[in-house]
């Protein structure tokens, strides 16, 4: 795992001046397809960052449902639901560029029209880009576990993060966790369960079976054949 000058991921710094952050860069080399994605097709999926909150009706041309899967790695699973749900609109966040361009080429090989992208960091384009009671729906499927315990503060699922995302949903909206870290599981579960603002839709300290809208992707089979378990939890927003 690369190191990084940055506050957030520095144990010498306190750590009142760290704060949670949704990704750790592991850029790597983009392919001239994923390259030439970015210079063609980042004006119709992609959205700059601003720091203000963002209309995106003005982007789909319409108001419908707004989904948002945070990390979404190489896009297959955003791909598939986006086809797959046409009366909602989709927005992916992932600061991985080769995955961003990946996803912007295969959404322009079926002419996607509900979905577009933010290459930024998830927590700010929480606080800063998406108002209030905006999203019916948030993803978040295996995010970086930390696994090494002096690494856990580093993961994304906080009570300070989950609070933020339940301010940016709709009334009942669902967000959606899994990992394929028993470890992470349960503290996603523990998280979850002592927040005032989420319900669990599977009843209390319950994890869900696989939904069907969750497509079995490459990284959780290469998971699976490690020996690793799946753990889905389902919450509505109070």
């Amino acid at each position: 795992m690369p190191k990084t000058d940055h506050p957030d991921h520095d144990d010498s710094v306190p750590e009142y001046m760290r704060r949670i952050r949704s990704f750790v860069l592991r850029e790597g080399r983009m392919t001239p397809a994923q390259q030439r994605a970015f210079d063609t097709l980042w004006s119709r999926y992609g959205i700059d960052y601003h720091g203000t909150p963002h209309d995106f009706a003005t982007n789909f041309g319409r108001h419908a449902p707004l989904v948002l899967e945070i990390g979404f790695g190489n896009g297959e699973a955003l791909a598939w639901a986006s086809e797959h749900d046409l009366a909602r609109d989709f927005l992916g966040v992932e600061v991985h560029g080769p995955g961003v361009g990946r996803l912007m080429n295969a959404l322009a090989a079926r002419d996607a029209g509900n979905v577009r992208l933010y290459k930024h960091d998830a927590v700010e384009v929480l606080e800063h880009e998406i108002a209030p009671g905006t999203l019916a729906e948030a993803r978040i499927w295996f995010p970086d576990p930390w696994h090494k315990k002096r690494h856990n503060k580093r993961r994304l699922i906080q009570p300070e993060f989950v609070e933020l995302l339940a301010s940016r949903m709709a009334p009942n909206g669902l967000l959606h966790l899994a990992t394929d870290w028993q470890a992470y599981a349960e503290h996603m579960l523990e998280v979850m369960e002592t927040s005032p603002t989420w319900r669990n839709q599977l009843g209390p300290g319950r994890y869900a079976e696989k939904p069907e809208w969750r497509i079995e992707t490459h990284f959780e089979r290469r998971g699976l054949k490690l020996g690793h378990g799946v753990w889905d939890l389902l919450y509505r927003r109070v």
